[in-house]
């Protein structure tokens, strides 16, 4: 079977599989697929009319995404277990990623372990974009703290300003891993630079919208998503100059209320990651999203 690797003229045929079933988890875009490219080889292959996204590292290779199709084959599944056993010297490590919970049982019917791997959080856009009453005391006042205190231009991203949020993107990672000897999160940020500079290189072709804000002839902050469904908008990236008080709260605030056509904002995942998870509670999502894990049960 070829497998053919992953290449941005593949969007349209991504997009015919993901749109069959409505999906409520970040990682079923096109866009939330392509960025990882820096930090995988990243191949597909069409297996009994089911699409299969199989990325691959030095450690080996997992299905990133059940197949996708209008029904799924059993078969296909086998396929792309077979396919990454040909590839994966210990088998243990095939596996598929990111099953959604409706999807849970026909897998454990086939046979497969469950496990579960994460929960994407998923926000009320009015709440985001309201910061009314109590809940919402802290981001409302540092808000109203930076529409005080700073002269700012909220602007649409333009290509012309990939550099300086690289640059900006540099910085704030700097102030970041400073502030914390967790090599998880450190890894995370390096990670992320990679994917950011895919997103910028190719934006024109992404189902990608940005924003930016200047203070002065500087660009303080940015902020990048997608659409996941027609309910719901990924916030993929945000970034903020940490000296800035309010801005970070600011930018996402102000994105979220352009967001009008959208019911939810999916603020992705934690990544097992405390501070994160603080963080993103702090927006009070309106439910959790999980994603599961299947292996063999018998490795």
């Amino acid at each position: 079977m070829k497998l053919c690797k992953l290449k941005i003229k593949d969007k349209p045929l991504f997009n015919k599989f993901l749109r069959l079933t409505r999906h409520d988890l970040s990682v079923y875009a096109f866009e939330n697929i392509y960025i990882w490219r820096p930090l995988f080889d990243i191949y597909w292959a069409v297996v009994r009319n089911n699409l299969c996204v199989f990325l691959k590292d030095k450690i080996g290779c997992f299905l990133y995404l059940p197949p996708l199709g209008e029904k799924i084959d059993p078969q296909a599944v086998d396929g792309a277990f077979k396919i990454m056993d040909g590839v994966n010297s210990n088998k243990e490590i095939s596996r598929i990623e990111n099953i959604e919970k409706s999807g849970v049982s026909f897998y454990e019917d086939l046979g497969y372990k469950c496990s579960y791997k994460s929960s994407d959080y998923l926000c009320l856009r009015t709440n985001l974009a309201g910061l009314r009453g109590n809940r919402f005391k802290s981001q409302r006042a540092v808000f109203n703290y930076f529409r005080k205190h700073y002269n700012y231009e909220y602007l649409q991203f333009s290509p012309k300003y990939k550099r300086a949020c690289l640059e900006l993107y540099g910085l704030w990672a700097v102030e970041r891993m400073a502030k914390t000897k967790d090599k998880i999160y450190q890894g995370m940020i390096s990670d992320s630079r990679g994917c950011l500079k895919i997103l910028l290189r190719d934006y024109t072709h992404l189902n990608i919208t940005g924003r930016i804000v200047k203070i002065g002839d500087r660009i303080k902050a940015f902020t990048f998503g997608f659409p996941i469904n027609p309910d719901t908008f990924c916030i993929l990236y945000e970034i903020a100059d940490l000296s800035v008080k309010g801005l970070a709260q600011f930018i996402f605030r102000r994105f979220c209320r352009e967001l009008s056509g959208y019911k939810y904002i999916n603020i992705m995942d934690d990544s097992g990651l405390e501070n994160l998870k603080q963080v993103k509670l702090s927006y009070h999502p309106e439910k959790l999203i999980p994603a599961y894990i299947i292996t063999r049960k018998n490795g």
